[in-house]
């Protein structure tokens, strides 16, 4: 047989590439493996790449990916980057297990491999995991983070804490923990809760509801207040000790209502208690009520049978603040939607929050005070209802338009051009789309709260962060990050920043940064204080708690004595996981060449992934395939096909479950799952990154799963990468660009509900009696500034930095058309070797090896020894070796279909642990040379993973020892239950407020009463209903908490003041409208030492708790 000609460009190509390497002698490892336990070498994990503070020094930091979840890994720097002079040809290795070296339970051997170069660099080396994570405090993992896939219709969506107990909102109700019971067990697989929550510590639920949108606890009657996406505000009795311990005998019996009642005709976004008692909500469409306390407490008091009458009292008595600011059809605030109210308890003032507005109100009088936009400048806005006439011109354009549409009918050609075009225009829109074109308005406000000093603190898309006063001036700006902030959370003189990156941030009232940590990988939605805690919720369900004095010296010793208990939390699973590529070249194939394929082989895997190349090409299909990449379709009716048939080989409806599936034009990617082991597969999320005709049409790039499997993160990647024997370099860089810029897509979006805010304000429990709570903080500070910068990873504020989803994942593989060619041979030559089986040789001729041993692709990764024919190319429906291309090109056969993969091994076989918790090996890497639909034959790699994992409960149940038992910690805890002595003197007048003492400082507040009786109403200067309830004597309790700064614990003083009318007749004739009355006064004064006591012979009593 003649040799091919090589064209004068090929022969360029070829002196371009990397000569024939010598032949080198196979490393082998088995010697050392016999003789010593392979030493894990401590890589510091590249998520800390960041600038990191000295007190760390150069110590490795690494991460459990099970206790950081999905966290984002590899730090890019620049997307130039180049390999390090230490990369050599000399970092590369070949390594055979040691001898006897066998996996699973019917021992089989695990074959040799390649393993690349590079590996140990920048994003490509490997996570280094720990069974603690040590780069954030030690956190309390109340409810893990469960499988999506079994939250679907009851994720968790707002948390609200009290001292006793922490509730949740979810889509489907509410639920409770106790916090005496936060360090209890779950009930585990098979146990009486649902999917999801077997590892989550003892809770109640409610009976089902429409999803719950916002939470406020009533700690003063016991309630806690939830609104709803059906327009219902729910109130539930908040149970105590005794309740819960009755209710403990039958948990599965779900807790119902105490009153409901129709508030709004939309979603009830926000609900918060004022100054006043009375209960304020708000919707769409700008809507904000309020519903008096005294319809509240009349239907509290009803019945349960009468819940119907109750609900219809609460109803009657709204107040529609829209309709009192509205005049001659014109108003004040906007119609857009009102997302979130905050209540000042220090000036009894409501503000309302829309996206780019504040809006302020008069708690007392509910008048409207200010509106302001969000860069602090007062606004007069007017809002008109579009007009019957304009709404009938839009129509008659809408009837014109269509019908000019319908009078034109186009032809072919015509309509041929335009899909060109549309396909064109949404190429670019995705490029504008990538540069940000489609960005909403950053100013938007996400979160809202009140600090302890009286100051207003929002936070925006940009995540900047602004205080404010109480009349709406704009005080300051902070930017401590670059991503949106989500939520709010204070303690003490503490603000808690809760961000879409996953990070929460400490601040002090001055805005400072005080710590920052990762507490979730996904988004941080809410953030509540209570015992003790700051509890976290993220979008994935998953609720943590945070110790109040973290970052701090407690900090390390629950770490210390954490680790040394891994051995009764450690657990460890093995999988197997079946990976089959194929270039099926726009054929469909035979049920018999599938199951040769994949279904002879399936009898031992817990997971199949499948990739696919061309299975749908063509310019027509290429562009429309980039048009629905625009609006978030994919898929064509032949991927579906051939994921129906891949499904039936691996007889899906009785052994396997599908799990999902990625498209991306003629790239596809399928997934199952074997049902033994579904209860701890999920979390898939998805990727597509295009590499062909400017980096956005489908033709070539990669395609993505990601799957959390036994608590460990798994990607597989689907990749068809640059052609031709001489693109070796673009193939390079087509593999960097998936590996940089592949994200895995969230699921659903995500609920930027702010935090509710938590109210302690006044309530009327009787008609006659009025109660007035003061918060009033101690400056104690007890936050330790030495342990702070252990946490305090800067998260980017004034570089964007660029994160791999990939270099986080605890196994990477790779597999497609990765089109790397034989190189230094001629077509003969290689079909004498072949025919020889002499594939020693041809490896090292090998484009995709020799690029892998200099460092430039699939850095670190490992490959089984090849030990089969090429793959490509062939001639369709030819069997044997003879099958090889023939034809007048005469391509010489190349490896083109490959799986190449990477763990979280230090060295080569390694033992599964804690420390390195995803070991695998290969047990099988073939082509099965008998399938003959396509040009390329179908490969197959067998991958067998042990995995070592975390057993959250028991973790936790340890974690619950540690804390009782250690002397040191107790002594903490006790040390938190410290508030300062305080004075309290009734001496001067009073008012709501709340604030900060400093030590040996004082703070005056003052009671308010007024009347709006007119002199007309008075004859002889007394009050002409004076004889009704209303005017009859009053007895006014005031109620002054006093915590430290870092207190878990508050006191509180009870001061009576009886406001009498006969004491007013001397008063009425000088003061005629408006009259406020000395009621007695109250001065707190700080002290280090003595006792509280009263310094007049007014009622007062104090009660600690």
């Amino acid at each position: 047989m003649d040799a091919p000609v090589i064209e004068e460009e090929d022969e360029e190509a070829l002196a371009s590439l990397v000569p024939i390497p010598p032949r080198r002698k196979t490393h082998s490892y088995s010697m050392q493996f016999d003789h010593q336990k392979p030493h894990h070498q401590i890589r510091k994990h590249s998520l800390d790449e960041v600038q990191r503070s000295t007190t760390l020094g150069n110590d490795a930091v690494y991460f459990d990916s099970s206790d950081d979840e999905f966290s984002t890994g590899g730090l890019i720097v620049s997307t130039t980057e180049t390999v390090s002079d230490s990369v050599n040809g000399e970092d590369y290795a070949v390594v055979t297990p040691p001898p006897n070296a066998v996996v699973g339970d019917d021992g089989v051997e695990p074959l040799p491999e390649f393993i690349g170069a590079g590996g140990g660099a920048g994003i490509f080396k490997a996570p280094v995991r720990a069974a603690v994570h040590p780069g954030r405090p030690p956190c309390l993992e109340l409810r893990p983070h469960p499988l999506r896939e079994t939250q679907t219709g009851k994720f968790l969506r707002n948390i609200v804490c009290t001292e006793t107990q922490l509730w949740s909102g979810q889509e489907n109700g509410v639920r409770v923990w106790n916090i005496d019971d936060v360090y209890e067990g779950g009930c585990g697989i098979g146990g009486q809760v649902r999917r999801g929550d077997e590892d989550t510590a003892p809770f109640h639920e409610s009976v089902a509801t429409s999803p719950t949108v916002c939470l406020v606890a009533d700690q003063s009657n016991k309630l806690l207040w939830s609104g709803h996406k059906d327009g219902k505000i729910r109130a539930w009795k908040m149970m105590d000790q005794e309740t819960t311990c009755e209710a403990s005998d039958d948990v599965s019996e779900p807790f119902k209502e105490r009153i409901s009642w129709l508030a709004h005709r939309g979603p009830v976004n926000s609900i918060v208690i004022s100054s006043y008692g009375d209960m304020w909500s708000c919707s769409e469409g700008g809507v904000i009520k309020i519903w008096p306390w005294d319809s509240l407490e009349k239907s509290l008091l009803l019945k349960p049978a009468e819940k119907h009458m109750a609900a219809l009292l609460v109803e009657r008595s709204a107040i529609d603040l829209r309709t009192q600011v509205t005049v001659n059809g014109t108003c004040s605030i906007s119609s857009s939607e009102v997302k979130f109210l905050l209540t000042d308890l220090v000036r009894a003032k409501v503000w309302a929050v829309q996206s780019l507005s504040f809006s302020i109100w008069d708690a007392r009088s509910k008048d409207l005070l200010k509106v302001l936009n969000v860069d602090g400048q007062v606004e007069c806005r007017v809002d008109t209802p579009p007009t019957q006439d304009q709404q009938g011109d839009d129509e008659t354009k809408l009837k014109f338009f269509s019908a000019s549409k319908k009078e034109k009918p186009q032809g072919f050609l015509q309509r041929s051009r335009n899909a060109i075009m549309g396909a064109a225009g949404a190429v670019r829109r995705v490029a504008t789309r990538s540069a940000g074109g489609f960005a909403e308005d950053t100013r938007k406000t996400e979160a809202i709260v009140l600090a302890v000093d009286g100051t207003i603190w929002t936070g925006n898309m940009s995540g900047q962060i602004v205080q404010w006063d109480g009349n709406g001036s704009r005080l300051r700006d902070v930017n401590h990050h670059h991503k949106p902030v989500l939520c709010f959370c204070t303690f003490g003189d503490r603000i808690y920043v809760g961000y879409a990156s996953g990070y929460i941030q400490v601040l002090d009232l001055d805005g400072k940064l005080m710590a920052s940590w990762v507490s979730h990988n996904e988004p941080v939605i809410k953030l509540a204080a209570g015992g003790g805690f700051i509890f976290s919720l993220a979008t994935h369900g998953g609720v943590r708690g945070w110790y109040v004095t973290s970052p701090g010296p407690m900090d390390n010793i629950i770490r210390t004595e954490l680790s040394q208990k891994e051995g009764l939390y450690a657990r460890k699973d093995s999988v197997r996981i079946l990976v089959g590529t194929w270039n099926v070249g726009q054929r469909q194939a035979s049920h018999d060449a599938l199951m040769s394929w994949l279904g002879s082989v399936s009898s031992d895997v817990g997971i199949v992934v499948v990739g696919l190349q061309e299975v749908d090409m063509g310019a027509g299909f290429l562009a429309m395939s980039a048009a629905k990449e625009t609006v978030g379709l994919e898929g064509s009716v032949v991927g579906q096909w051939w994921i129906d048939a891949i499904g039936k080989a691996l007889d899906e409806k009785n052994t396997f479950e599908r799990m999902g599936s990625r498209q991306l034009a003629g790239l596809l990617i399928s997934l199952w799952a074997r049902k033994e082991i579904r209860t701890h597969v999920g979390d898939l999320d998805v990727a597509a990154v295009p590499c062909g005709f400017g980096r956005a049409i489908g033709n070539k790039g990669g395609v993505g799963l990601r799957i959390r499997v036994y608590d460990r993160i798994m990607c597989f990647v689907n990749c068809h990468l640059a052609a031709h024997l001489e693109a070796v370099n673009r193939r390079n860089a087509d593999f960097n660009h998936i590996f940089r810029l592949m994200v895995f897509s969230k699921g659903q979006n995500l609920s930027n509900t702010a935090a509710a805010g938590v109210s302690t304000t006044a309530y009327t429990l009787k008609t006659t009696t009025v109660c007035i709570f003061i918060n009033i903080t101690i400056t104690k500070t007890c936050f330790c500034t030495e342990h702070v910068s252990l946490f305090h990873q800067n998260p980017s504020t004034g570089t964007e930095e660029v994160k791999s989803d990939l270099a986080a994942a605890d196994l990477i593989a790779f597999f497609g058309d990765f089109n790397y060619r034989l190189f230094g041979i001629t077509y003969d030559e290689a079909r004498d070797f072949i025919s020889q089986r002499s594939f020693d040789w041809l490896r090292e001729r090998d484009q995709l090896r020799q690029e892998m041993k200099a460092g430039k692709v699939f850095q670190g990764m490992r490959e089984a020894l090849i030990t089969f024919p090429p793959t490509y190319k062939f001639e369709r429906n030819k069997s044997g070796l003879g099958g090889y291309d023939s034809g007048e090109k005469k391509r010489i056969p190349a490896w083109c279909d490959r799986v190449i993969y990477r763990d979280t091994q230090a060295s080569p076989f390694s033992e599964s642990n804690l420390q390195c918790p995803l070991v695998s090996s290969v047990i099988m890497y073939e082509a099965c040379m008998d399938v003959i639909e396509s040009d390329h034959k179908p490969v197959r790699c067998k991958i067998h993973a042990t995995i070592a994992h975390v057993d959250k409960s028991v973790r936790r149940q340890e974690l619950g020892n540690i804390i009782r038992t250690n002397e040191k910690i107790r002594s903490i805890f006790e040390d938190l239950k410290f508030v300062p002595e305080t004075t309290v003197s009734t001496n001067n007048i009073v008012t709501p407020a709340a604030g900060i003492i400093s030590p040996e400082g004082t703070v005056d507040v003052k009671v308010h009463h007024e009347d709006f009786q007119t002199m007309e109403e008075c004859v002889d200067g007394i009050p002409q209903s004076w004889w009704c309830e209303d005017t009859r004597d009053k007895e006014a309790i005031l109620m002054v908490n006093i915590r430290g700064s870092c207190s878990t614990t508050m006191t509180s003083h009870t001061i009576k003041v009886r406001h009498c009318y006969s004491a007013r007749l001397c008063l009425l004739e000088s003061k005629p409208k408006n009259l406020t009355k000395n009621l007695g006064g109250s001065r707190r004064q700080s002290r280090h030492g003595g006792s509280t006591r009263p310094k007049t012979e007014d009622s007062v009593s104090r009660g600690r708790s």
